[in-house]
């Protein structure tokens, strides 16, 4: 169960990565994704949003994400 919804937060994530224009879309979709993530992997889901939306917001500005 654990892996469905790791692999589905990340086919989700992947599918809307190339619609992603802003800062803002960047973080919604990162915390989606975090939170899935830590609800996946039984850790806190509010930690795992917020660590989510702080890396899909700053992904733009360290040069991950063009």
């Amino acid at each position: 169960m654990r892996f469905t919804k790791i692999f589905l937060g990340l086919a989700i994530a992947s599918s809307l990565a190339g619609c992603l224009e802003n800062d803002t879309e960047r973080a919604l979709a990162g915390a989606a994704a975090g939170a899935v993530v830590a609800d996946a992997l039984d850790t806190n889901v509010v930690a795992g949003a917020a660590i989510g939306g702080l890396a899909g917001a700053t992904c733009d500005d360290v040069g991950i994400c063009y």
